[in-house]
């Protein structure tokens, strides 16, 4: 797989429907329920740990002043929520050997 390939969500329901056997459909609505869950446990401040892939963090980060690269104008940027992901051991091992 090249680096510029992209796995879509359609992509994992197709591989669900291959693999489970159950219809492309019901597939595609696994996939959209998980990723809802998810979404529903970010937006309300939980972290999302899944076992052998990674976890989704939430951090605030505090106002800081920040500069216009071009101008060297200073800007402030204000507070916000950001999302990062750390990847487990297991999927830094995966992918290390592909």
């Amino acid at each position: 797989m090249r680096s510029t390939d992209t796995l879509t969500r359609a992509e994992i329901a197709e591989a669900i429907h291959r693999k489970l056997g159950i219809s492309r459909a019901e597939s595609l609505a696994m996939v959209e329920a998980i990723l809802q869950q998810m979404c529903s446990a970010l937006s309300h401040g939980e972290n999302v740990k899944i076992s052998g892939f990674g976890t989704f963090l939430l951090r605030d980060k505090g106002e800081r002043v920040g500069r216009n690269p071009k101008t060297g104008v200073e800007v402030p940027i204000t507070p916000r929520r950001v999302m990062t992901f750390r990847a487990s051991q297991m999927l830094k091992d995966r992918i290390a050997q592909d």
